[in-house]
């Protein structure tokens, strides 16, 4: 199975058929989706200025999603190395039982999820670099009650979501499942209480 660099070689190259191109940036996302594979997707597609459905999308369009994708990529990457060290650090020193952050990384390994967004077309418009920029940072400070990707406060406890956890609170306004390590407590209660007086 073709690794992530070779296939983001593929979407660049002018010589390979442009079925292929598109196939390879889809194929992408299997290795790497901040909000899900298909929320992803919509987003790249959205920001890059080609339909999710476009069979046949300007070949330079499709190279920009590509360099979005990587540039949030190597953001991740940057953090989940970092996240490496400060853990090796903290078991040579005595530490061995991982926090509620560390349980939350061990769920999004790889970066597939990171800022899940349940509903595809519900994601947010600021570029994936500066979201996972703008989640790590929340995820290094003290948690607080607001969403850490667009300041939003209108946070709701969904069950049933198709990703694991499959509960949590959801951004209303960007829509992505707010990690529960970066919101304060009376901020999770807050938001499992609106989620008692919305209507279903």
């Amino acid at each position: 199975m073709a690794g992530f660099r070779s296939l983001a070689r593929q979407v660049r190259d002018p010589d390979c058929d442009l079925a292929l191109r598109r196939y390879s940036l889809r194929k992408c996302l299997e290795k790497f989706a901040p909000y899900g594979h298909r929320a992803t997707w919509d987003h790249l597609c959205s920001r890059a200025g080609f339909g999710p459905e476009d069979r046949s999308p300007d070949p330079a369009r499709l190279v920009a999603a590509l360099e979005e994708l990587e540039e949030a990529r190597d953001v991740w990457l940057a953090y989940e190395t970092d996240f490496t060290e400060r853990r090796r650090r903290e078991k040579h020193d005595g530490l061995r039982r991982p926090g509620s952050v560390d349980d939350w990384h061990r769920l999004t390994w790889g970066g597939f999820g990171v800022a899940w967004c349940d509903d595809p077309r519900v994601h947010p418009r600021a570029p994936l670099a500066e979201v996972l920029r703008r989640l790590i940072a929340a995820l290094e400070r003290e948690p607080g009650s607001s969403c850490p990707v667009c300041d939003g406060e209108r946070l709701v406890w969904k069950y049933g979501l198709d990703h694991e956890p499959s509960s949590g609170p959801v951004c209303t306004d960007c829509g992505i499942l707010v990690p529960r390590p970066v919101l304060s407590p009376p901020a999770l209660r807050h938001a499992g209480r609106d989620r008692q007086l919305t209507p279903a």
